[in-house]
């Protein structure tokens, strides 16, 4: 584990450099996800303007959950966005194969290859979130909260990740995979507010199935004092199992990774 923590800090070090060669470039990518959150933010306060809640959920109870999901989407975003790239920029020219032929794990090596600064804009904008409607739901910022809320937005994160390394692996066989893998990601959108007040089918599908609801929707409700029941620990447990099964999927995939010949 010191090993590859060093060599992550060795790989982030380098593609630093690289993005500071380009500091423009940096500040738009880092900036655009912040310009995009914003968007979406006004849409919610326009919507919440005219209604006094959304099914008994007010503004800033909808600013905690769509927070907690934008820093677990962050994780995944700055430390796993290669994912997305695997098939179009890695298997399909060939450069996959320099994963296999140095001494480190190639899911490793790929995660590491790239870290995409623009989810900081994501961390931001969720950071932002999470603290300003804590603050104004008077929720106390206890030990117990604060290590709950560390919980689940890492375990959001993994969340996140494993799902994208489950549909990603389809590269192997499809060569692009990013269709696949929208299919599953862009369910996070429904999770971005209150579970309830969507039908049930959608709200079992994002518990057990495509558990995005755990990064957002439960851990708020816990803060909150509305979810108190033992679904509060179902994040880090769907989180391992998720990301046991992941790496499963990976193994196999690479088993059956042929090269380009180029």
């Amino acid at each position: 584990m010191r090993r590859y923590l060093s060599l992550y800090w060795l790989f982030l070090v380098q593609r630093l450099k690289i993005l500071m060669e380009y500091r423009v470039n940096f500040i738009i990518g880092a900036s655009s996800t912040l310009i995009l959150q914003i968007s979406s933010l006004l849409t919610i306060w326009v919507v919440m303007s005219q209604i006094p809640s959304l099914n008994g959920w007010s503004l800033y109870q909808i600013l905690l959950i769509y927070g907690l999901i934008t820093l677990a989407k962050s994780i995944n975003h700055m430390f796993a966005d290669n994912l997305w790239t695997l098939g179009r920029q890695y298997i399909r020219t060939g450069a996959f194969d320099r994963f296999l032929v140095r001494p480190i794990d190639p899911l490793f090596h790929l995660l590491a290859d790239r870290f995409c600064h623009d989810g900081i804009g994501n961390f931001l904008v969720g950071s932002v979130l999470v603290i300003l409607s804590v603050k104004l739901l008077g929720i106390p910022l206890t030990a117990q909260n604060i290590f709950h809320l560390t919980i689940a937005i890492l375990s959001g994160g993994a969340i996140f990740i494993a799902l994208n390394l489950i549909t990603g692996t389809s590269a192997f066989w499809l060569m692009d995979a990013v269709p696949v893998m929208r299919v599953v990601f862009d369910n996070h959108m429904f999770a971005q507010y209150p579970l309830n007040i969507y039908p049930k089918a959608i709200s079992i599908l994002l518990t057990w199935i495509i558990p995005y609801g755990l990064a957002s929707y439960y851990p708020a409700g816990y803060l909150m004092g509305i979810n108190t029941g033992w679904t509060i620990w179902l994040g880090p447990l769907m989180a391992a199992v998720l990301l046991f099964l992941g790496y499963r999927v990976w193994r196999f995939g690479l088993r059956h990774y042929a090269s380009t010949g180029s």
